[in-house]
């Protein structure tokens, strides 16, 4: 008993700082403005584009394809039209009326990036992300990132492949990332809450909860309960 004892003393110590790191970043996460998180502030509606009268017809796309075509829809990509193909192989974007590849280069993402931000800032920086990082979790990499100078340091991620604006981040974003890595305890991405660190942890709670139930229940005595087992004995005749 005396090492169920100490051991529950020293885990309780442990897991009590752990207890109160989830509860600051918990308490954090809920007090940040959730809009404010999302940066739905720098976020801009799309242009209203009209439909192209006589898009290319997709036979002459397919013949300059290597494979054949799984999936092709029109759809608005900044100014233009244009057509998303899909195929065994890879996806690929083409021009809507003149049938001219669509590459999503750097100026082009900083231009997409422009168009779908709607704050004060201008952009300063343009780079391809290929790494996970505190801004960049769960999302196809790599990745065009565009910075802008605004006051929260905004940044929108842009999709090499299709164009499409991923996600967007700001510094109250990577605030509530911070505490959300400390919540998870996944200190090498602040991905996921699904691994050794806070299994093992999770593990040493029940341990703790368990050996404080033996510790409380040996801890009792008959006088502990008096008020309730007298009446009891005096009903028996004891």
């Amino acid at each position: 008993m005396f090492l169920i004892r100490t051991l529950h003393k020293w885990f309780g110590l442990i897991l009590g700082l752990q207890f109160l790191l989830w509860s600051i970043s918990g308490a954090m996460m809920a007090m940040l403005d959730a809009k404010k998180v999302a940066a739905e502030s720098s976020e801009r509606a799309p242009p209203s584009l009209a439909r192209p009268h006589t898009p290319i017809a997709l036979a002459s796309l397919a013949q300059t394809l290597e494979a054949p075509i799984l999936r092709a829809r029109l759809r608005p990509l900044g100014e233009q039209y244009v057509y998303e193909i899909e195929t065994p192989i890879d996806l690929r974007l083409f021009d809507a009326t003149t049938g001219a590849p669509v590459t999503i280069d750097a100026p082009r993402a900083k231009a997409l990036a422009q168009g779908s931000y709607a704050g004060v800032g201008v952009p300063t920086s343009i780079q391809i992300v290929e790494k996970p990082s505190g801004e960049v979790r769960g999302v196809p990499l790599p990745v065009w990132r565009v910075g802008f100078d605004d006051l929260e340091h905004t940044a929108l991620f842009v999709d090499p492949r299709t164009g499409s604006i991923h996600h967007r981040v700001n510094d109250t974003t990577r605030t509530w990332n911070l505490f959300w890595m400390i919540h998870i305890m996944d200190y090498p991405t602040g991905a996921s809450f699904n691994h050794p660190l806070i299994i093992t942890v999770a593990t040493g709670c029940l341990w703790l909860a368990l050996s404080g139930f033996i510790l409380l229940f040996r801890s009792f005595r008959r006088q502990d309960f008096a008020y309730v087992l007298d009446p009891i004995d005096k009903l028996r005749g004891r």
